[in-house]
Order: structure tokens, then C-alpha cells, then sequence
């Protein structure tokens, strides 16, 4: 377990403080970072000369790293320790910011930006692994993982809101610069109180290397394969041959692991655990449920409503205040009196009731009806699932196995957003020219199809393990 220096091994409410600060930090900058560049891709092709047809790379650079080494950046933090592979992850992500603010051609943003997808793809499982072994199961787990995901959800707000604000009065430089006067403080900060393991982690276990790479190969292809048909139709080669290249890349890393390897990745014990395997596979409609819902009704206010960038980054501010809300107030409460799947197939269908709201916008709506009423529910729902899905897929997990568990939670997240994302795009189009009515319809038959993924959240919880928290004792 990670400790701080003058605790205790066993840790304590200073490791716990401290384990719950650095997560949360990393946790902001990972989501931050996610979403602060996409308003800014105007200024980045104009001023850098990119090719309408390379410009989607400098998102898609960091999403295929981050995607493709979060399993193997999980299971880092399992076998060198919390210390250094937070040191490591996050002294990556911040030079690569610098190193993007700076970029002079296209490629060094691209490679900057792939730098910076590495880095966060060790930060985000450790992030969850940090409080998964600081907080034993229960009531202060619950709210230690219920104030990361504020804290995350205050990230993807502010990426939203400030990187039109950075990009219009300063530069769009700014956007990734300015992860570099927060990172350097926290490395310091992480330098000095996180302490060195009692004994080299190295010593007992080794990292499965053909694993990593075959699991890294897989999941980035299969990622990029995704990506792609936003440009090109599933039995293109474009899409098809990355499919089935990430596709026989797994199969082989399955056939890896259950053979061969001698501390395999992904411990096949995890999914002996009730709520690993089903979890995960809720925690992957989950993603396919958050990822595009922000896509689209992004598109929906400017281009249905008529709304500017600004305005729009402010119409989403109310799923943010809601969303904490129900987050750091309400579900702490329910989880002591009411079960975790429950929680989850409530929320779950709260969430569907929201999105169908909102596919019922079209270009007459006010703000009232046809982005605020919706918020609320889609936000009651989506606070409702997040922590008690996050305390599920967490839930008997070992202090040895919390940076594989946390690597895939967070990599079955990140692909079924890219994968939701994809397959509504191919569904319901992605066209941003055509009238106001056409567009409505077709975004809307987007939320219609996030409203499925929601209800079929709630169709598996009854396979989900029976959690409540106790009551905290005075």
C-alpha cells in the first residue's frame, strides 16, 4: 500500500488524505485533457497547417495511447509501486503538455499528443487504485471514489467551457499548456509525501510483457478500427483490417495469459469475482452512454438551437451542479440503505427517461424544455449509476490486484465510448449541414440509441453482486 512519509504501512487518515488528493488531481487531468483541445482544433489547423483529412489525429493520437496502454499501465502500478509510476505517469503528461503548447509542425503535436495519452493511461487506473487501497470497502471507499468522480465531472466541465475561453483571448497553445503549472506542483507534492515501498515490488512479481504488448497491439487497433468509420464504412479496409488485426492481437494475449504466463496482466482470479465480469460489461455500456452524449448534444445546440461555442459550453454547465449534487449528497446517503444494483438500474432508468427527452428537441425548443429538463434526469442517472457501478466493479479486489482491476474498469470505459460513439455515428450520420428539423432528427435518434445502452444497464444488475454500505461507526 501506498504510504506517506511519518504514517504508519498500514496507512492512516494522513495516507488516506493524501492518497485522495493525488487522485484527484490526476483524475482532473486526465478528463481535462480529454476535452479541452476539441474547440481549439479550428485555431490548431489554421495556425499549423494540418490537412483536413490529419487533423482528426491530434484527438485520435491520445485517445489510441490512452486506450491501448491502460491495461498495461494498471498493472504497473501493482508491480513498482504507487510512488514511482506517479512520478513517472504524470512527470510524461506534463512534459508532453509542454512539449504540444510548443509544437512548430503538425507531427510533433501528434507525437505530443500521444505522449500525453501514455501518460494519462497510467494516471487514470492508478488514480482509481490509490483509493481502492487507501479506503477499505464501505461507506469511506464510497465517498472517496464518489468525490474523484465530482472532481472528474468539474474537469470535463471546465475542458468544455475553458477551452473556448483560452483559445479566443489567448491561444490554443494555452489549452495544453496550461496542464504545466498544475502538474509540476502536484509531482512535487507526490515526490514528497508518497514514500518508497518497505521492499522492492519488483522482487515478486514480474511484469508479463508479451501480454502488455499483445493487449496494447489489441486494444489500440481495435480502437483505431473504431475511429475510423467516421470516415469509412465497417467492411472498408480502413476499419475491417484493424478490426481483425486488434481482434486476433486479443485472442492470442487470452491464449497468452491462461498458458504461459507467470503473472498474467489481467489475474484470471478477477473474474471470479461476481462483480468484475459483469460489471465491466456494464461499465462498457456505460462509456458507450457518457462519451456521446456530450458529441452530440454539443452538435444539437449549435446546430439545432443556433447557439455559439460559449453558449453551448455554458448549456451543460447545469449536468455538472446536478451531477455533484447527486454525487457528493445523495448517493453516500442511498448507498447505506439501499443496495448498489439498485442504485444502478434506478439511475439507469432515469437516464433512458432523460435521453428520450432529449431526443425530442427540434429548432422551435426553448433552453427549458429542450436542454434543461432533460439535463436534470440525465444527470439524476448518471450520478445515480457512476459511483455505485465504480464501487461494483471494485468490490473484493485485492491490495495485489487493484492496478489490473482499475486498468480494466477504466480501459472497458474508454473503448465502449469510442465504440458507442462509432456506432451511432453509423446509425444516425454525423452530418453538421442540412436544416435545423433534419439534423434534430437525426441527433435525436442518437439520444434514442443512448437511451437504449442505458436500459440495457439496467437489464443486467440483477446478475450484479448485492453491495450496501454499513453505517460508519462513531
Amino acid at each position: 500500500m501506498t504510504s506517506v512519509r511519518g504514517a504508519s504501512r498500514t496507512g492512516g487518515a494522513g495516507t488516506a488524505t493524501t492518497a485522495l488528493v493525488l487522485a484527484c488531481a490526476a483524475h482532473f487531468l486526465v478528463v481535462f485533457d480529454t476535452s479541452v483541445i476539441t474547440v481549439a482544433l479550428p485555431s490548431v489547423r489554421a495556425e499549423l497547417g494540418f490537412a483536413p483529412a490529419s487533423l482528426q489525429w491530434v484527438v485520435t493520437s491520445y485517445t489510441l495511447a490512452f486506450a491501448g496502454l491502460l491495461l498495461f499501465g494498471g498493472r504497473l502500478a501493482d508491480i513498482y509501486g504507487h510512488r514511482r509510476v506517479f512520478l513517472g505517469g504524470l512527470a510524461v503528461f506534463t512534459l508532453t503538455s509542454l512539449i504540444g503548447g510548443l509544437a512548430t509542425s503538425p507531427a510533433m503535436l501528434i507525437a505530443a499528443r500521444a505522449g500525453q495519452g501514455a501518460g494519462a493511461a497510467v494516471l487514470a487506473p492508478l488514480a482509481v487504485t490509490m483509493l481502492t487501497t487507501s479506503f477499505p470497502e464501505g461507506p469511506r471507499r464510497t465517498r472517496a471514489l464518489t468525490i474523484s468522480t465530482a472532481v472528474a465531472l468539474v474537469g470535463g466541465a471546465s475542458g468544455n467551457l475553458l477551452g473556448g475561453v483560452l483559445t479566443e483571448f489567448l491561444s490554443w497553445r494555452s489549452v495544453l499548456l496550461v496542464n504545466v503549472p498544475i502538474g509540476i506542483p502536484v509531482l512535487f507534492l507526490a515526490a514528497r509525501v508518497l514514500a518508497r515501498p518497505a521492499q522492492t515490488p519488483w522482487g515478486r512479481v514480474r511484469l508479463d510483457l508479451p501480454g502488455a504488448v499483445l493487449a496494447t497491439a489489441g486494444l489500440t487497433l481495435l480502437t483505431l478500427g473504431v475511429s475510423q468509420t467516421h470516415e469509412h464504412g465497417w467492411g472498408e479496409a480502413a476499419v475491417a483490417v484493424p478490426l481483425a488485426g486488434g481482434l486476433l492481437a486479443l485472442l492470442a494475449f487470452v491464449v497468452v495469459e491462461a498458458r504461459f504466463a507467470a503473472s498474467p496482466l489481467i489475474p484470471p482470479r478477477l473474474f471470479g469475482l461476481p462483480g468484475v465480469g459483469w460489471g465491466n460489461l456494464a461499465m462498457l455500456l456505460a462509456g458507450a452512454s457518457q462519451v456521446p452524449v456530450w458529441f452530440f448534444l454539443t452538435l444539437s445546440m449549435q446546430h439545432v438551437l443556433g447557439y455559439s461555442a460559449a453558449q453551448a459550453g455554458l448549456g451543460f454547465v447545469p449536468h455538472a451542479l446536478v451531477m455533484l449534487v447527486v454525487g457528493l449528497r445523495v448517493v453516500p446517503w442511498l448507498m447505506r440503505h439501499v443496495q448498489a444494483r439498485v442504485l444502478i438500474a434506478a439511475g439507469a432508468a432515469i437516464g433512458a427517461l432523460g435521453f428520450w427527452w432529449q431526443s425530442l428537441l427540434t429548432p422551435d425548443s426553448a433552453y427549458l424544455e429542450g436542454v434543461l429538463g432533460p439535463a436534470v434526469l440525465i444527470s439524476i442517472g448518471g450520478g445515480l449509476v457512476g459511483t455505485p457501478l465504480a464501487r461494483t466493479v471494485t468490490s473484493g479486489v485485492g491490495p495485489l490486484d487493484a492496478g489490473a482491476a482499475s486498468g480494466l474498469m477504466n480501459t472497458t470505459r474508454q473503448f465502449g465510448g469510442a465504440f458507442g460513439l462509432a456506432v451511432l455515428l453509423t446509425v444516425t450520420g454525423s452530418g453538421t449541414s442540412g436544416s435545423p428539423a433534419a439534423l434534430a432528427s437525426h441527433y435525436g435518434d442518437a439520444f434514442v440509441g443512448i437511451a437504449v445502452f442505458m436500459l440495457a444497464i439496467a437489464a443486467l444488475t440483477p446478475v450484479l453482486p448485492a453491495l450496501r454500505d454499513r453505517p460508519l461507526k462513531v
